[in-house]
């Protein structure tokens, strides 16, 4: 099987912090970043345009052996190419977490693992893909 057309590289990361009030006003404040989508108190998107940063509210993060990654995003510039990077990745056997599904915000995605265990999301997302 062939490889699909090439990602458009890594904008997008998504992290899980406990004080997410302080991470958003980070970010926005001092970064200069603008909040893209807030789908509930848990929960923020922010970009700077031409990239994504998601915030995820989570607990004990600092204490535990897990680090704060929640997971890393390839953006791919159609929604149709995001099944087509789903039947070339499950071709190879590359373990999924979870099927293409189009979310509330128009964006198509789904996760997969790499072999060192992290989760990677393959995305379109309207606003920067």
């Amino acid at each position: 099987m062939q490889r699909p057309t090439r990602t458009g590289g890594l904008r997008h990361v998504a992290l899980t912090v406990e004080n997410l009030e302080a991470c958003e006003q980070f970010y926005v404040d001092l970064l200069g970043m603008e909040v893209e989508w807030r789908p509930d108190t848990e929960n923020v998107y922010l970009t700077s345009g031409n990239d994504n940063l998601a915030l995820h509210r989570g607990e004990n993060i600092n204490k535990s052996p897990v680090q704060p990654l929640d997971h890393i995003g390839f953006i791919i510039p159609t929604p149709e190419q995001v099944d087509e990077w789903y039947a070339f990745l499950d071709h190879h056997a590359v373990p999924m977490r979870q099927p293409p599904r189009t979310h509330r915000d128009g964006a198509r995605s789904f996760y997969c693992y790499d072999p060192a265990g992290t989760v990677v999301q393959i995305i379109y997302h309207p606003p920067i893909s």
